[in-house]
């Protein structure tokens, strides 16, 4: 469990008991701001949050320059509230927090928006709208949609984000899906409640983590198309430290889900169809291998026959892993988690 000391507080000018009149409203929705060095945007990111949302839950996670503590000064508005972490928990360990903060007040919706300023509080009601209306249980952010904020994007960042989305499409199960490090996303309480909260990534592979979970509980993801703004903020995020932790832990998260989803709670034809792919591949580079390089050191051609035991492998193999692939794109979930447990 995430061992956070309960230091949330209300700003100044909110009025009693609005915590508890909170609680019991209907369909409430939160909206919970991560902040860590972001005491120059977070006021105004917060002033902009509009009236859709019932709660504005604000997150220091043991911040250096007092991010917190400035909207606590400066923030007068009854809907906030600031959670002050005693330790840096990073991004994910942050978003816990509020997300178990959140539950406390019994909303319906929870928003992450983040506090550099990057995401547009005005896009919030599309965001939650397919939540409320049933019709997805998580709704993130896509800034790959329109064609005219691709080729306007660096191409090194676009190309990074193409290798991860490729990666989180294998470690998560959601095909449709891309841009899975936006950090613009809205959540259903069902699925929160059906989550170990306390097993996601604490750092910057919370959001990947999280879709991976989200797979596994079958629950309805939507991509928005939206537009990023970028200013002269600095980024707490190092590419050099994180592409490797991202890639081992995307690698972890594909076998887990493999073996939870095709082997531990069902087995079936692509079950099959993905252990005899790969034994027929393995069986395939390693036999082909060691007879190439045997006749080669000998100086000898390799059989016909041999060629062809090694080809045919090859070719059943690839076969076998295309049919799996198939039926695990046909498994996207398409009917919200929030419906089935109504």
């Amino acid at each position: 469990m995430i061992d956070t000391v309960d230091q949330s507080r209300s700003v100044a000018g909110a009025p009693s008991g609005v915590g508890k009149a909170a609680t019991t409203a209907t369909r409430a929705v939160a909206v919970v701001v991560p902040a860590f060095r972001a005491s120059h945007s977070v006021v105004d990111v917060v002033r902009g949050i509009g009236a859709d949302v019932d709660h504005i839950l604000v997150v220091d996670d043991a911040c250096p320059d007092g991010s917190g503590r400035r909207v606590d000064e400066e923030v007068d508005d009854p809907r906030v509230e600031v959670i002050f972490n005693p330790v840096n928990l990073g991004v994910g360990g942050a978003m816990v927090a509020g997300y178990r903060r959140a539950m406390d007040l019994g909303v319906t919706v929870c928003v992450k928006l983040d506090a550099d300023g990057q995401m547009d509080p005005a896009l919030i009601p599309r965001f939650i709208a397919p939540l409320l209306a049933g019709e997805a249980d998580y709704v993130k952010g896509n800034r790959f949609f329109h064609m005219r904020d691709v080729v306007e994007m660096p191409g090194l960042r676009l190309l990074g984000n193409a290798a991860l989305s490729f990666l989180s499409k294998l470690s998560t199960g959601y095909w449709h899906a891309f841009d899975p490090t936006n950090g613009f996303t809205a959540i259903h309480a069902a699925c929160l409640e059906n989550i170990e909260l306390e097993k996601i990534d604490q750092r910057f592979f919370f959001e990947s983590d999280l879709l991976f979970r989200l797979h596994l509980i079958d629950a309805v993801v939507m991509d928005l198309p939206m537009r990023a703004t970028y200013a002269d903020e600095t980024s707490n995020l190092s590419p050099m430290r994180e592409i490797p932790r991202f890639a081992v832990s995307h690698t972890r998260n594909f076998l887990k889900r493999i073996f939870y989803e095709y082997y531990l709670r069902d087995f079936n034809l692509a079950s099959l169809q993905l252990l005899g792919g790969s034994l027929l591949l393995l069986f395939g580079a390693v036999y082909g291998a060691t007879i190439w390089i045997t006749n080669l050191a000998r100086a000898a051609e390799s059989p016909p026959g041999t060629v062809g035991v090694v080809t045919m492998a090859m070719i059943l193999g690839f076969v076998f892993i295309q049919g799996f692939v198939a039926f695990d794109y046909a498994r996207i979930p398409q009917r919200p988690l929030q419906r089935r447990l109504q």
